[in-house]
């Protein structure tokens, strides 16, 4: 009987130490072995691995997946025009060589990411206080998060880290400046307006009085173009009268007698005192009546 007790613990020991010189390689992890305290070794390739039993080798595993730092709380900047920024910003970054990595922090991701949450502040400070608020906000926020991931990655890269990605998600003025700012753009876009106001109307006049100008000398020229017309149409017709009435004088006193008439009854209510008997009437008491001319009837 004790000799089967034996054998069983010693079967249980020697799976024990089977069992402690295998483990298990995951995908997403590195296994960095180390042989009486000394790296032995750095597996990335997942599987099933062996070793010496403890404590003549151990394993330690790393983390190869990316990984975040994120501030809790936002953190303030100051601008090259003294202006306090309140950014709040991310890191995305892993371990790209575990040799380095636990040289640096012992294998300890916190040590790690505290070295790399200052590094990105000192670096962020030193890019905001070399531009202004405008371009932190606006036209150099790419490139000012380029410059902070290049930075830094050029001494996260002597430990063992890759930075992938550095992230500006928000960047606000302190609360005590934020009115003022507020203030001094809104004059700033209601000066603009009223220069391009004052442009306009300064355009308008001048469009109008170009228009003005130009109808006036239209409409000039059109009238001397339309007396110029009137002169040789009535010129054209006193020829032709002339002409006409050479040919039948009697006519002409007639049709010019007639066009006094109608020049002096043009309405009902005109009214003229003269002798009946009068030369002006000759031609209503005999149309056939000859001698001097209606027009000089009164001389």
């Amino acid at each position: 009987m004790n000799r089967i007790g034996t054998i069983i613990v010693a079967l249980i020991v020697l799976l024990i130490v089977l069992a402690s010189t295998m483990f298990v390689v995951d995908q997403r992890r590195f296994a960095v072995v180390f042989s009486l305290g000394e790296i032995k070794q750095v597996i990335d390739k997942p599987g099933l691995r062996f070793k010496l039993p403890p404590p003549l080798e151990n394993v330690l595993y790393l983390d190869k997946r990316i990984m975040t730092i994120d501030n809790p709380e936002p953190e303030r900047f100051i601008t090259s025009e003294k202006k306090n920024l309140i950014v709040d910003s991310y890191v995305k970054w892993r371990i790209v060589d575990p040799r380095k990595f636990y040289i640096s922090f012992k294998g300890e991701n916190r040590l790690a990411q505290d070295r790399l949450t200052q590094q990105i502040r000192s670096a962020l400070q030193e890019a905001f206080t070399k531009r202004t608020v405008t371009e932190v906000v606006s036209s150099q926020r790419e490139q000012v998060m380029q410059w902070v991931r290049q930075k830094v990655g050029e001494d996260a890269a002597q430990v063992g880290i890759e930075i992938v990605d550095v992230r500006m998600r928000r960047v606000d003025l302190a609360a005590g400046i934020s009115d003022s700012v507020y203030r001094r753009m809104a004059a700033e876009r209601k000066r603009v307006a009223n220069e391009l106001r004052s442009t306009g109307g300064a355009e308008a006049e001048r469009i109008r009085a170009d228009a003005d100008r130009q109808r006036e000398v239209v409409v000039a020229e059109a009238y001397a173009k339309a007396q110029q017309i009137k002169g040789e149409g009535d010129a054209q017709a006193s020829l032709i009268y002339g002409q006409a009435f050479g040919r039948d004088p009697q006519f002409a006193q007639f049709y010019q007698s007639l066009d006094a008439y109608r020049n002096t009854f043009r309405d009902k209510k005109d009214v003229i005192i003269a002798d009946p008997n009068s030369d002006f009437f000759r031609f209503m008491r005999n149309p056939q009546a000859t001698g001097a001319p209606a027009g000089k009837a009164g001389k």
